[in-house]
């Protein structure tokens, strides 16, 4: 019996109590929502109330009416009923919901840029301030550089002027006790001079008295017989000298000529220059004006000297 048997599943006790108590369930959840969402989406309606003063006041006297007609009783004011207060519904608190792992990650990566761009910007602001810095004091290092080094120029510049001034000063001092040493020896040279021609003058002017001689030393002497002549001949020469004194000449120097003649008065060659002032133009002028004068004239005693000197200054003309 067993094995003619087919084999069948028994069913399961209490199925449709199941299927009843799923059924129950989903009505119950189907009601709630239902009245959920009506009550949130009705009006409330605006209640009215009026405020009644249950204190006793004097009515005002009724007039009589008339006499066929009876009093009517005034309807007695019915109390309103007092309203209701519905509960304000309470607003649901959603429950934040929950970020995945990937939006966490960009907004931690982009608070991190912001960061970063941002100590970025400040290091830019340092750097460049240190930099603003840093060119203002180099100006201000090349500007004390310069006007340090333009006072030291003018202080070398004020001491060389000064230095100059000092040697030109020396110089001009150097150059005046020169002129007045040349000087001195001019007047020491024509005082030995004019003191030779006036001792030979007064030994020739003495000779042929005392000595029996002949007379002819003094023809011989020339000027030396005849002082006058040789003021008288300077005279001549000085005439014919042409020359402009330099207004800016130191000292008077003076230029020495030897001139030798021949027994008419003229030159026995050129005049010789024994000394020269230092001051070429002038020499040359003199010697001009020596060729100028000649033939020079006899002296006192008829005849023509073999020679006499020239000393001649270029602010005596």
């Amino acid at each position: 019996m067993a094995d003619s048997t087919p084999y069948s599943v028994p069913k399961e006790p209490g199925s449709w109590r199941a299927i009843a108590l799923a059924v129950a369930v989903h009505a119950a959840l189907f009601a709630f929502l239902w009245i959920g969402i009506r009550w949130q989406s009705e009006t409330p309606v605006a209640i009215e109330a009026e405020v009644w003063d249950m204190q006793a006041k004097d009515a005002a006297p009724k007039q009589p009416l008339p006499p066929q007609e009876e009093p009517v009783p005034e309807p007695k004011p019915r109390p309103e009923p007092e309203p209701v207060s519905k509960p304000e519904p309470k607003p649901e608190v959603k429950t934040p919901e929950k970020q995945p792992d990937i939006t966490l990650e960009q907004e931690k990566k982009k608070k991190e840029k912001a960061k970063r761009e941002e100590e970025e910007r400040l290091a830019r602001l340092k750097e460049e301030k240190e930099r603003i810095e840093k060119e203002k004091q180099a100006q201000l290092e090349k500007e004390k550089k310069d006007r340090l080094e333009k006072e030291k120029q003018e202080l070398a510049k004020k001491e060389k002027e000064k230095q100059l001034a000092l040697e030109k000063e020396k110089a001009e001092i150097a150059k005046k006790e020169k002129a007045e040493a040349e000087r001195k020896r001019q007047e020491a040279l024509d005082a030995k001079l004019l003191a030779a021609m006036r001792k030979d003058a007064q030994k020739n002017l003495a000779g042929p008295a005392g000595s029996g001689g002949t007379g002819t030393a003094a023809k011989s002497q020339g000027m030396r017989g005849d002082p006058s002549y040789a003021a008288k001949v300077a005279a001549k020469i000085k005439s014919n000298t042409a020359f402009v004194v330099p207004g800016d000449l130191q000292g008077n120097p003076a230029v020495e000529y030897d001139v030798q003649l021949f027994p008419d008065g003229s030159l026995r060659g050129a005049p010789r220059k024994v000394k020269s002032s230092g001051i070429p133009a002038f020499d040359e002028a003199v010697k001009r004006a020596i060729e100028l004068s000649a033939p020079f004239p006899p002296d006192k005693s008829g005849t023509v000297p073999s020679g006499f000197p020239v000393i001649h200054r270029p602010k005596e003309q």
